[in-house]
């Protein structure tokens, strides 16, 4: 998307100092509370003026405090989706959705409002009161209203840190068919791993105040596995499920994978925490576990008392974590053959 900024701002004690470049499509902000994320959105939207520094955005320089440039929000076509929907309690779901709509010159609107609702699935709710929506409702209007102001970027804050988890991940599916259908560039703001793995290309961390790392979800993962008690979680988008008595048997790359749970259409996503492969030095004559996968070791990582082991499961990546013993006892190396077992019940569906 062509960003590069680097902006000061000072709140009371708390400092402000981040500069970064990026031409990623889907950006993500990662940090604790406190870090700086919400800062961050309020400097990019213009909702929060910097004391001093730069901001370009694709061909526009949004922010310049040496020439004196200072874009006003509602000029700089960036749209925000924060935790909280924001929508407008007097007005109906339709009327909520078009407000920023009609407020943009008519050669602006490229995006069809009743093809995106039939994408949000949420055309059937457009006579309803806000106040009559749940929040993952709430939430998805929100985000059609951001998208229907016809954005050059949107930047989302938090949007589903309010919503329990099977929500979350209804949404997450409707905002990614958004952003691909429209070609929207992003900018995500969570505390949120697995969030990010699932919707975004980069990761800049924050931490009080300052940009400490710049780089890849997957990479971030790994690197805090150790902080997280199920360790690393894999996640496994499986097609094509076929019956296998009273199991079901997906497509994993080329591999096949046999799961206690069936979907519906052709494609899910999953998930399988670390913990729960097994590893095994030779074929095991019989087990109860209905997968038993064979991978070559690409990678360890260290984890303080374990171990982290990534396999090449016929072009397929797999990580598991042992112990420092059990990774002894399997002469645990790079290049080692190894054999992976996990249960059919192990897995969770995500969407």
């Amino acid at each position: 998307m062509n960003l590069n900024l680097a902006l000061q701002k000072k709140i009371g004690t708390f400092d402000f100092d981040v500069a970064f470049r990026t031409d990623s499509k889907r950006l993500g902000i990662f940090g604790r509370s406190g870090s700086g994320k919400s800062t961050l959105v309020n400097l990019l939207a213009g909702l929060l003026t910097p004391d001093s520094g730069v901001f370009r955005f694709a061909d526009r320089v949004l922010f310049d405090s040496a020439r004196r440039i200072s874009v006003s929000p509602q000029k700089r076509r960036i749209a925000v989706v924060f935790q909280h929907s924001h929508l407008f309690p007097h007005l109906n779901v339709e009327r909520n959705l078009l407000y920023g709509y009609r407020r943009i010159p008519a050669a602006d609107r490229t995006i069809d409002p009743a093809e995106l609702c039939r994408v949000l699935d949420i055309a059937h709710l457009l006579k309803r009161a806000v106040s009559d929506l749940s929040g993952g409702e709430r939430q998805r209007v929100a985000l059609g209203r951001g998208v229907l102001a016809n954005p050059h970027l949107l930047l989302m804050d938090e949007p589903l840190s309010g919503l329990d988890e099977k929500l979350k991940y209804q949404i997450i599916p409707y905002l990614k068919d958004v952003l691909e259908r429209y070609d929207i560039p992003l900018v995500y703001v969570s505390h949120s791993m697995n969030e990010m793995r699932m919707l975004v290309d980069e990761v800049l961390v924050l931490e009080n105040g300052a940009l400490t790392s710049q780089t890849s979800p997957e990479t971030l993962a790994r690197l805090r596995m150790k902080d997280c008690p199920m360790g690393y979680l894999n996640f496994f988008t499986l097609r094509d499920p076929v019956p296998n008595d009273q199991l079901w048997s997906y497509s994993w790359g080329n591999n096949r994978l046999v799961l206690t749970q069936s979907v519906v259409g052709t494609e899910a996503l999953f998930t399988l925490p670390s913990k729960d492969i097994l590893l095994f030095q030779r074929h095991p004559e019989s087990i109860s576990a209905r997968n038993l996968l064979q991978g070559t070791v690409k990678n360890l990582f260290d984890l303080d008392r374990r171990i982290g082991v990534e396999l090449d499961c016929n072009g397929q990546s797999l990580v598991a974590t042992i112990v420092q013993q059990a990774a002894d006892e399997l002469s645990v190396a790079p290049g080692r053959e190894l054999f992976a077992a996990i249960k059919a019940d192990a897995f969770r569906r995500v969407y």
